[in-house]
């Protein structure tokens, strides 16, 4: 039996219906309000993920983009962006680059990180709410 179903009972077994009802209703508002808080963070989570993978798609496309000639990084803010995209991402591609070799001259390593964190955040909703990810 959980805490909060043996608070109930206690709440029920010791007190009138109307103080009762009433403590109960705390008990469930305060349960609720701790779920909404988490629901909050696991959001703010989830956006953030969600932020480091469209990072992951852009430096991938900025990559080939350079690759092909189609960009020039002599420019300022093309060198700018870059910059950031790699130093964002490339330490999470590194570890997950030595364990998967080149297929063909093609990097895999975004689409892998890419899977594993939809695959962490979604695990991430059913572990702490019970529910599907988003």
């Amino acid at each position: 039996m959980g805490t909060l179903q043996m608070g109930v009972k206690v709440v029920h077994t010791w007190l009138g219906s109307a103080t009762r009802s009433a403590i109960v209703k705390v008990i469930f508002r305060g349960a609720k309000a701790q779920s909404q808080h988490m629901y909050s963070l696991l959001q703010l989570i989830s956006t953030i993920v969600t932020l480091y993978i469209w990072a992951l798609i852009i430096s991938a496309v900025l990559s080939w983009l350079i690759a092909f000639n189609v960009i020039n990084t002599h420019n300022k803010f093309v060198c700018m962006v870059g910059d950031a995209l790699y130093r964002i991402t490339e330490p999470a591609l590194r570890p997950i680059r030595r364990l998967i070799p080149l297929l063909g001259g093609i990097d895999i390593s975004p689409v892998v990180l890419i899977l594993g964190l939809v695959f962490l955040r979604n695990l991430m909703f059913e572990i702490f709410l019970g529910q599907g990810g988003l």
